[in-house]
């Protein structure tokens, strides 16, 4: 299984990037989709999830509003659409594939690379 993240940069505050996380190796759209993020000294923590069917998202109240999660099973595709972006959005992210319930967890079974978003003030 692979997980290619890609789309992060620096950008400067209430800008906007697109992030895209192409997977192969597995039955995309039998799994659910998360996206996490990690800033220098911190834990990583959850960003937004994507059901397999699309049906149900989920979002940390940090990103609520200003990014948008979306799959495109056809593709074997996972976006974050990322608005308003600030400062403290700055972190490494990743995507991560599972066959989860809820899609807040963290056990997701398979996880990207990983790609760098920079937000200047």
């Amino acid at each position: 299984v692979q997980l290619q993240a890609s789309g992060g940069g620096l950008v400067q505050a209430g800008g906007s990037l697109r992030l895209s996380c192409a997977a192969s190796g597995l039955l995309f759209s039998g799994y659910g989709m998360g996206w996490f993020r990690q800033a220098p000294g911190k834990e990583r923590e959850f960003v937004a999830a994507i059901a397999w069917s699309g049906s149900r998202t989920a979002y940390s109240d940090s990103v609520k509003g200003r990014f948008t999660i979306s799959r495109d099973n056809t593709k074997n595709t996972v976006y974050l659409q990322m608005n308003s972006l600030k400062p403290e959005d700055t972190a490494v992210y990743y995507c991560a594939a599972g066959r989860v319930s809820v899609l807040t967890t963290k056990n997701y079974g398979y996880w990207g690379q990983g790609t760098q978003v920079t937000v200047s003030s």
